[in-house]
């Protein structure tokens, strides 16, 4: 079974170039894709999709440099600031570079969340769908806003671009939801499910027990939210950076949570939430020499 880590971030200390606010990031110390090679190694994940952080700036090209140096290894949905009047010429360009699969867009910050439903975003969804580009975005319901959930908005861009593929992180959960609450924090992701072109990335799960490892008490939502996608449409992964700096869950675990505590999943739907599900929908097709070290 080949293992990919559905989104996670590597990224530099502040630059001139690149100036940002170190408090900011989910880590002291940044993590580097050398480092996150090693982790990969000891938790045993092969491939890990890199998002470019919005708390560094959300560039692109560290993770681009990455993809390129190990491109078995890495592939790269990229930053795309929706508000700039060269963001189309920015995503042509970025689709262009080598490990670029995608976009990854955020409607979670006060400064973004508008975008899908102001006007801001119009001018994406057909250039994507024509383009032929996945979208990942970060698009939870959010406590405390006025109007509508964002997911409500992805429902109608999904609606109106069927050939599109969204993907949804970190399963759509309303921020800070844990435990039996999460059931309430995820109710609007269900609402998707009857889009055959919506996806979901289990992501920072973990994080939403107050539990310890391997966080039995979230395993029936995690259940009922697979069964309404169905395996192929649902993507494990991790957002490490974040899940380390949240909760006990070694990298390691958060593997095993999935692989060997969850007894509700069968071999063959085990392999498409761990990584086969994302290689076809990207697509990211696994490498040969990759394939032939793992079946060795």
């Amino acid at each position: 079974m080949i293992i990919t880590d559905s989104g996670l971030h590597v990224w530099q200390a502040p630059t001139p170039d690149n100036p940002w606010k170190v408090e900011k990031a989910h880590l002291p110390v940044p993590m580097s894709y050398e480092d996150l090679r090693v982790r990969m190694k000891e938790a045993g994940v092969d491939r890990a999709i890199l998002v470019p952080p919005s708390f560094a700036g959300g560039r692109n090209a560290y993770s681009l440099e990455a993809a390129a140096k190990y491109p078995e290894h890495f592939a790269v949905m990229g930053a795309l600031k929706l508000n700039k009047p060269e963001a189309p010429q920015v995503l042509e360009n970025f689709m262009q570079q080598p490990g670029a699969l995608g976009v990854r867009l955020t409607f979670h910050h006060e400064h973004d969340e508008s975008f899908i439903r102001d006007g801001t975003a119009d001018w994406f969804w057909p250039l994507a769908e024509k383009m032929n580009i996945p979208v990942m975005m970060n698009a939870p319901s959010v406590p405390n806003r006025t109007g509508p959930s964002v997911l409500e908005d992805v429902g109608g861009i999904a609606n109106r671009y069927p050939t599109l593929r969204l993907i949804i992180d970190h399963m759509g959960r309303e921020k800070g939801m844990k435990d039996d609450k999460l059931g309430l924090g995820i109710a609007q992701t269900f609402e998707l499910a009857k889009y055959p072109n919506v996806f979901v990335k289990l992501t920072s799960v973990p994080s939403c027990s107050t539990d310890v490892y391997p966080y039995r008490n979230i395993h029936p939502h995690l259940k009922r939210l697979i069964e309404a996608f169905g395996p192929r449409r649902c993507f494990w992964g991790t957002d490490l950076s974040s899940m380390l700096s949240r909760t006990s869950c070694t990298y390691r675990q958060a593997v095993t949570m999935f692989t060997e505590e969850i007894d509700f999943l069968p071999k063959e739907d085990l392999e498409y939430i761990m990584g086969r599900g994302l290689a076809e929908c990207l697509p990211w097709p696994i490498a040969p020499e990759l394939a032939a070290r793992k079946a060795a």
